[in-house]
């Protein structure tokens, strides 16, 4: 497929945050450990957490269903709007903080893209509201820079669901069929998007854990080692649209 390029949609966690392996199960340690728990109490409520989002995420996997956390911690037995579980999502936050920072290459790799008349969208696969992303956007001041943006918590979809693609590529108001997806997973960020008419960009640096993986048959349009190929490659994809 060749023609002009009109908006780059990217990924969040893994590519526009540099990748982290993360202990899933310590998480909800940390959260149960806010929420006042000790000894046996602090063993169960981290299990029983870190089992229903493991279960939410293996549906996504499987049936391509979103899930929000405070479903999460309902499945779990936990009432989300008690102050002891706002004590332990204070702590959950302060948890995943240091993995949420954006990757230094991606503002000046924004702006590049919309000096040239593209558009910038985000989509993630997110148990997160869209305030948390976006005030952590703010944080690192690339929030302006952003033309559109979908967090599969509000939608019925994840990844590599063609409905979510499509609800990305209305957000920044192009055609699929001119839009290009940036991403480290190859079933969710290279047969996702190309199954709705996108072009794909890989980044395979991320070290995704083995239950995570699908099998799948895709094959990416291109291959970024570093985010500042990105700009290269679309930018020589739309000359190609222009020839």
């Amino acid at each position: 497929m060749t023609g002009p390029i009109d908006a780059v949609i990217f990924d969040w966690g893994g590519t526009i945050t540099p990748w982290h392996s993360v202990d899933l199960r310590e998480q909800w340690t940390v959260f149960a450990r806010g929420m006042g728990a000790i000894a046996c109490s602090l063993n169960d409520t981290a299990s029983a957490v870190h089992a229903a989002e493991e279960a939410a995420w293996q549906r996504g996997r499987s049936e391509g269903t979103s899930a929000r956390l405070d479903e999460i911690l309902q499945d779990a037995g936990l009432d989300p709007q008690a102050p002891a579980t706002h004590a332990g999502l204070t702590a959950y936050r302060d948890f995943w903080e240091p993995h949420t920072f954006t990757h230094p290459a991606i503002p000046s790799l924004w702006e590049s893209l919309r000096d040239k008349g593209i558009r910038v969208g985000v989509l993630s696969n997110t148990i997160w509201t869209r305030d948390y992303h976006r005030e952590i956007f703010a944080r690192d001041e690339v929030l302006h820079l952003i033309d559109g943006d979908i967090y599969s918590s509000e939608t019925p979809w994840v990844k590599p669901r063609t409905e979510i693609f499509l609800a990305a590529a209305a957000a920044v108001e192009a055609d699929p069929r001119r839009c290009v997806y940036v991403g480290d997973r190859s079933f969710e960020d290279v047969h996702g998007p190309q199954s709705a008419g996108m072009r794909a960009i890989w980044i395979p640096h991320s070290d995704i854990p083995t239950e995570q993986q699908v099998s799948h048959e895709a094959t990416p349009d291109a291959v970024a080692h570093e985010l500042s190929d990105i700009a290269d490659i679309v930018t020589a994809w739309s000359l190609d649209g222009h020839a």
